[in-house]
C-alpha cells in the first residue's frame, strides 16, 4: 500500500519553511516578524502563540494539571513532569566540573553552576531584582500583583507561594520546615523544661549530646557541639587539604582562596543547602 504525503501548500517568504496549513504559517510569521497577539488579561504580559498563554496563566492560577503517576508530584507543563519522571529512574548522566555533583536533568546542572558563579540572569522588569531561576521570579512576581494563589485548608489564609506546606492549627501560622513548625507548636503546648536560672524564660531542648548530656533546641547546633566534643573535622577543603568542624568554618576558610567576599557569600549559600 503506498503511502501517501501530504503536500506543504504553503511556504515561508523569509525562510521558505513549507507548512500543510495556512494557519500555521500565520502563526510563523508572527513569530518571525516579533509579533506578540496573545495578551494576558491579568498582567498584561503578551505572547506569540495562544499555548504560551495557556501556559503562563497557570503562574497565576497555581494550576498543575500534569500529575506524575508514581509520586503524585504535580506541574504547571508537560515538560516539567517529563523530566522529573527521570528522577526515580535514579539515572544521573549530568555532573558539575566544579563540585562533582551529579544530575539528571542537563537544566538542572545549568541551574545548580549559577550557585558557583552567581549568576542571576533572571531579572524583574518593576523592581530590577534579579534571580538565579526563573520560577524565583515567577515567584516574586506575584508580591507586586498581590496575587495569592495558594490557600490554606485550615485557616483559609492566601499565599504567593505554594512552598509553605507545614501549618500549626492552633495559631494559623504557615512554616517553610517541619523543625520551625514543630518549634512554633511549642509555644502553645507549653513544653518548655528548661528554665533561665536569671530571667523567667523557658525553652524547649529535644537534642541531647550523647557524650555530655547537654541539650539544645536545634540539631545543627548539637552537631557542631559533637565536632568540638570528639575533635571530629569533616569538613575538608580541596585546595589546602585542611579539615574543620562544620561548613560554616569551611566557607570562611574558602573566602582565604577565593578572595572575594561575592563569591564567599555564594559558597556559604551553597555550602549549607
Amino acid at each position: 500500500m503506498q503511502k501517501v504525503t501530504e503536500k506543504s501548500s504553503y511556504h515561508c517568504g523569509v525562510c521558505k519553511k513549507p507548512f500543510s496549513l495556512e494557519s500555521n504559517l500565520i502563526k510563523h510569521k508572527c513569530i518571525n516578524r516579533g509579533e506578540k497577539p496573545y495578551p494576558c488579561d491579568i498582567c498584561g504580559e503578551s505572547f506569540s502563540k495562544r499555548f504560551s498563554l495557556t501556559v503562563h496563566i497557570r503562574i497565576h492560577t497555581g494550576e498543575k494539571a500534569y500529575q506524575c503517576d508514581i509520586c503524585g508530584k504535580s506541574f504547571s507543563r508537560n515538560d516539567g513532569l517529563t523530566s522529573h519522571k527521570r528522577t526515580h529512574t535514579g539515572k544521573k548522566s549530568y555532573h558539575c566540573d566544579i563540585c562533582s555533583k551529579s544530575f539528571s536533568e542537563c537544566v538542572n546542572l545549568t541551574k545548580h553552576k549559577r550557585t558557583h558563579t552567581g549568576e542571576k540572569p533572571y531579572h524583574c522588569d518593576i523592581c530590577s531584582k534579579s534571580f538565579s531561576r526563573n520560577d524565583g521570579l515567577t515567584n516574586h512576581k506575584r508580591i507586586h500583583m498581590g496575587l495569592k494563589p495558594y490557600h490554606c485548608d485550615v485557616c483559609g489564609k492566601s499565599f504567593s507561594q505554594s512552598e509553605s506546606p507545614y501549618h500549626c492549627d492552633i495559631h494559623c501560622k504557615s512554616f517553610y520546615i517541619t523543625g520551625a513548625l514543630n518549634r512554633h507548636k511549642h509555644i502553645h503546648t507549653q513544653r518548655r523544661p528548661y528554665h533561665c536560672d536569671i530571667g523567667s524564660k523557658s525553652f524547649y531542648k529535644p537534642y541531647h549530646c550523647d557524650i555530655c548530656g547537654v541539650s539544645f533546641s536545634q540539631a545543627n547546633v548539637l552537631h557542631s557541639h559533637k565536632c568540638v566534643q570528639t575533635g571530629g573535622k569533616s569538613q575538608h577543603c580541596d585546595v589546602s587539604e585542611k579539615s574543620f568542624p562544620d561548613k560554616r568554618e569551611l566557607s570562611l576558610h574558602l573566602a582565604i582562596h577565593l578572595g572575594s567576599t561575592t563569591v564567599l557569600l555564594v559558597q556559604i549559600r551553597y555550602l549549607t543547602q
